[in-house]
């Protein structure tokens, strides 16, 4: 086995401690709003200042974390117009994604992602009813679709840019009463669709299945006391 270098060494440092932090911002173990304090979390996940710092520069790139002037880094936390901005993004760019998925996905990965809705249908949280399989990459519906759809730009753009932010505000609404077995059964109308190759129908119900999600935020701003959407932001 070759031996790191010093340099490969802090590069697997910073990667693992991206992985680390990026994971605690997505599950809400860090909560949005929150400063971030280098020398404390050098501390905790026992890691030098620089690869840290390159971690944290990445994260920014995600938009998981944003700088303020004189505060320093905090982790980012939407209003309500800004969610609701974002989640129109996605039922626009995520509609186009699957009539595209719906022309140019092939059989086999068609098939690939009836067995990811195999794996989220034995989740124990879902099947608990408490709340959605909220995997990534490979294991996510929405990001399977998006690559299904061959458009490299829509790739970049929600499976990169703002693909770890959309899974945070996902992961805080997975839970809301009744929504788990309603989006399943959505994703399973979603993917009949695009195994027919009903485009236009396959965009139809990918724009409603968002708008739907879009509305329980909605809600969830319209029930909040005015004092506590400040403060808690959309968890």
């Amino acid at each position: 086995m070759f031996a790191l270098t010093a340099e490969q060494d802090a590069e697997t440092r910073s990667e693992q401690v991206f992985r680390r932090i990026q994971a605690a911002i997505v599950k809400g173990e860090i909560a949005p709003g929150s400063k971030i304090s280098e020398p404390e979390l050098a501390r905790t996940y026992g890691i030098s200042r620089g690869p840290l710092r390159e971690a944290i520069h990445r994260l920014e790139g995600q938009r998981l974390l944003v700088r303020i002037p004189h505060v320093g880094a905090r982790v980012v936390s939407l209003d309500r117009d800004e969610l609701i901005e974002l989640y129109e993004i996605r039922e626009s760019l995520e509609g186009m994604a699957c009539r595209l998925a719906a022309e140019r996905m092939s059989e086999a990965e068609i098939d690939d992602l009836r067995r990811v809705l195999d794996t989220h249908e034995r989740d124990e949280a879902f099947q608990a009813g408490v709340g959605y399989y909220q995997q990534e990459g490979d294991f996510d519906f929405h990001y399977r679709i998006i690559h299904g759809s061959g458009n490299r730009t829509l790739v970049k753009m929600l499976c990169g840019e703002l693909y770890q932010l959309v899974r945070m505000y996902r992961i805080q609404f997975s839970a809301t009463p009744n929504r788990p077995p309603q989006a399943f059964a959505e994703h399973h109308r979603i993917l009949d669709a695009i195994a027919d190759r009903d485009g236009e129908l396959a965009e139809l119900l990918m724009r409603r299945h968002i708008g739907a999600s879009r509305r329980n935020i909605e809600r969830h701003y319209q029930g909040a006391h005015p004092s506590t959407v400040k403060s808690r932001g959309t968890s």
